[in-house]
């Protein structure tokens, strides 16, 4: 079993969480805890998918407000150098700020990319969601290709929900869906 009294075996996260855990992608926020509400940063995000790399070594700088030291400053330098993240216009990566569902879609999609996906079908997978106009220009074939591999689903109301932020539980869901699923 898990260590975290805050998950149960009856949760519908259960098995992600322990996915996740289990091969050293996520720890616990505390010894005892998981948080699976906490929302997911952009630099946690990142870090994830550094971890699930290895962690290999990584030089320079990627954003001006990417400072050294950071819990994700060498994940977020390899994931820039790897085209996965690009940051803002600005030239900033914002790595405190919750990732979106459309921006966690966009860096998974650039990291399957990354690991060697090619000849994907974008064929229109949104258009049943009420929401699916809201979908940042920049994110629909990323978006497109989620609810297409089924590491993204909508809401019971309709919606996909593009710009509400991705907790820690569901972020756990999404990156097992990837590893066994797409990744596999």
């Amino acid at each position: 079993g898990l260590p975290f009294t805050d998950v149960s075996t009856s949760s519908p996260y259960y098995d992600g969480i322990k996915f996740v855990y289990e091969n050293g992608i996520m720890k616990g926020v505390t010894g005892t805890t998981f948080e699976p509400g906490t929302a997911v940063t952009r630099g946690m995000l990142v870090t994830l998918l550094y971890r699930y790399e290895g962690s290999p070594a990584v030089t320079g700088a990627s954003f001006s407000d990417v400072a050294a030291g950071r819990y994700f400053t060498d994940a977020v330098a390899w994931a820039s150098k790897n085209d996965i993240v690009t940051g803002y216009s600005d030239g900033t990566f914002q790595p405190d700020a919750p990732v979106s569902r459309q921006q966690l879609a966009v860096i998974l999609y650039r990291y399957a990319v990354y690991k060697g996906m090619t000849a994907v079908t974008l064929e229109d997978n949104l258009g049943g969601f009420t929401d699916s106009a809201s979908i940042g220009a920049y994110a629909i074939p990323a978006m497109n290709w989620a609810v297409g591999q089924g590491l993204v689903n909508g809401y019971s109301d309709g919606t996909v929900r593009p710009a509400a932020g991705a907790d820690r539980a569901q972020t756990a869901v999404i990156l097992m869906r990837l590893i066994e699923n797409v990744l596999g």
